[in-house]
């Protein structure tokens, strides 16, 4: 941290742009994560500075970032609550002196309080997603969480209208305290003339039809049901063994569970888990259908990136999900926890690859349309400005 420390002191003793501090959990690959990375990379670096405070660690995951510019500070807490971490926080802002702390998800919350008594001018927090433990946005210990750290939060963020409904709602924020944003994805990133293989992969995808999925192999991201699914697809059409496969992108501890499931079925030779990937572009190039089994989500980076590589989307219909796949259009919609439904939705798809390829098509034009990298970074930067200027304007009266 020491290193870094020192650049962000350096930066702030010569330079006179304002520093945004972006907090989060860890700082490891994810779809949050890739969305920080995303807006730094793309505003303009004549705007703001920028920082990353892991409270956890930071891994090689900061290599995405472009600029050479930006500190990523790790604190190393340990789990649970971090009231010892504040004095170490309210010292770390008082040095750094952010105009901005922009905080993400439930568990780097807790920053809002330092921040307020280290008299940060603007203090932004976002919910990207729900965590398994809060599927639905029932729990009252959660709930009374974020009450308790509302007075010190300036803003919200949320990345879907059902985060948005959640805040307004039990949280108990006033609406105008928050806004709604959507991801942005970078569409030359994220593009195809036609299908590839992927380095790596056994399959062949002028021979075969490749079902996949990227994330972290999380119980809430639920690989487990798309796997269940895929063995209930070859069992409901033998005849989808020669053709059909299955590609799970991510690592983490459902993955070894996966593979158990597939072995068991002896679909063994019929799947491919070779772990986290840092080629996701050249993944998604090489898929027929991209599938999202999450129990939540928020706004999910990676059905943007499905979308703007023309894939038809198979998601649950859970968070942010139906914002963005349009039913029968640019995808199907499944329950969750539900791998029968995710088989035949599957099913649907491989009987029918005009309808697939159509709704690729359709998925790609949706993300020109409404979620270009250029928007999002725009809503992100206005909003900045906004509450900078009002809380300058405040301080004048």
């Amino acid at each position: 941290m020491s290193a870094d420390l020192s650049l962000a002191r350096a930066r702030d003793a010569a330079d006179a742009r304002p520093l945004v501090l972006h907090v989060m959990y860890r700082f490891d690959t994810g779809g949050l994560e890739n969305g920080v990375v995303n807006l730094i990379n793309h505003m303009p670096a004549d705007r703001y500075r920028h920082a990353i405070v892991a409270l956890t660690e930071v891994t090689d995951f900061r290599q995405r970032l472009q600029r050479d510019d930006v500190a990523c500070l790790a604190l190393n807490k340990p789990p649970g609550q971090g009231f010892w971490l504040y004095p170490k926080l309210y010292r770390l802002f008082r040095e750094l002196r952010p105009a901005i702390v922009h905080s993400r998800n439930l568990a780097a919350l807790e920053v809002q309080l330092p921040a307020w008594a280290a008299r940060v001018p603007v203090r932004i927090h976002g919910e990207h997603g729900r965590d398994v433990g809060d599927l639905d946005g029932r729990n009252r210990a959660y709930q009374r969480v974020r009450r308790f750290y509302k007075p010190f939060v300036s803003h919200y963020i949320a990345l879907s209208r059902d985060l948005g409904d959640y805040l307004t709602g039990p949280v108990g924020v006033p609406p105008a305290r928050v806004s709604q944003f959507v991801n942005g994805v970078d569409t030359q990133r994220f593009q195809r003339a036609s299908v590839e293989a992927i380095p790596g992969c056994p399959f062949d995808p002028a021979a075969h039809w490749l079902i996949g999925t990227v994330g972290r192999m999380a119980p809430v991201k639920d690989q487990l049901m798309l796997t269940r699914a895929f063995i209930a697809l070859i069992g409901q059409a033998p005849a989808l063994r020669a053709t059909a496969r299955l590609v799970l992108i991510g690592e983490g501890p459902l993955r070894a569970q996966c593979q158990a499931l597939l072995d068991e079925a002896g679909l063994t030779e019929l799947a491919w888990l070779p772990g986290e990937r840092t080629d996701v572009p050249a993944v998604m190039r090489g898929l027929h259908v991209f599938a999202l089994p999450s129990l939540a989500e928020g706004i999910s980076n990676t059905i943007l990136e499905a979308m703007a590589s023309g894939l038809p989307v198979v998601a649950t219909e859970v968070g942010g999900n139906a914002d963005l796949v349009t039913r029968d259009e640019s995808g199907l919609l499944v329950p969750a926890a539900a791998p029968e439904a995710m088989a035949a939705a599957l099913l649907a798809l491989a009987r029918d690859p005009a309808r697939a390829v159509a709704m690729g098509e359709a998925g790609r034009a949706r993300v020109e349309r409404d979620f270009s990298m250029r928007a999002m970074v725009a809503r992100y930067q206005g909003l900045y400005d906004t509450l900078r200027g009002h809380n300058a304007a405040s301080h004048k009266n």
